[in-house]
């Protein structure tokens, strides 16, 4: 596999080293911010009420969407 130099000013190297885990290289550091938010890093962020009421909410606003759907075709089926 082929390495790359790249340049960095000395500020930017010190942020990306702080966030830098240890035993971590500085690649595996780039690729991990690079690639997105896991979903799995959530786990455990809400309290359960709180995830209840959000997925509540989640429920009603779908059924919600469902239904001015099926209003929506209805009434293009109708025109």
């Amino acid at each position: 596999m082929s390495t790359k130099t790249i340049s960095l000013r000395e500020d930017a190297y010190k942020r990306l080293k702080n966030l830098k885990k240890e035993n971590e290289s500085f690649t595996d550091l780039i690729k991990r911010l690079c690639s997105g938010v896991k979903l799995k890093d959530f786990h455990g962020i809400l309290e359960e009420e709180a995830a209840e009421e959000i997925e509540k909410i989640i429920r009603e606003k779908r059924k919600e969407h469902r239904e001015t759907h099926k209003d929506r075709i209805n009434r293009l089926k109708e025109a």
